[in-house]
């Protein structure tokens, strides 16, 4: 706990706390993250999962990896500012550990993948479990992420 509190004090979570437009430009770059990576992905676990077949999967993983992994990379960044602010408080709400351990699921399912046969070359079966797999995470972190502005009042 007191290191939950040394960060809350920490002068990055201070200026964010008292700061006009310090939060709210944190925050709004961890949304735009948010949507770009959840947007993203969905559209190619759909496709992983069998919907538009017509269209190549390795086509679409080109397109649409660059774009999740710079939401990723925007959430990623920007999500640890937003928890210093109240990091006591966000530290003991179970939500938040939800949302982390999805998140690890996430990328570790995205990591199988591309480490182990890629888009191209895993079996159809192989894709739909990935695609699944994925879009339950991702989907899990969003909703647990909205919940916790909720469960911390």
């Amino acid at each position: 706990m007191e290191a939950l509190e040394a960060i809350a004090a920490s002068g990055p979570a201070q200026w964010l706390r008292f700061s006009r437009w310090g939060y709210a430009s944190v925050l709004t770059g961890h949304v735009m993250g948010v949507a770009l990576l959840f947007g993203a992905i969905v559209a190619l676990d759909l496709r992983l999962m069998g919907v538009w077949r017509a269209v190549p999967v390795a086509a679409l993983g080109r397109v649409l990896v660059p774009v999740a992994g710079v939401g990723l990379a925007l959430a990623l960044a920007s999500g640890p500012m937003l928890f210093a602010v109240r990091a006591p408080e966000y530290g003991a709400i179970p939500l938040l550990w939800a949302k982390l351990a999805l998140v690890v699921l996430g990328l570790a399912q995205a990591l199988a993948l591309r480490l182990g046969p890629g888009l191209a070359a895993a079996s159809p079966a192989r894709l739909r479990l990935a695609g699944a797999v994925s879009l339950a995470a991702w989907t899990g972190t969003l909703v647990a992420g909205r919940m916790i502005a909720f469960a911390a009042g």
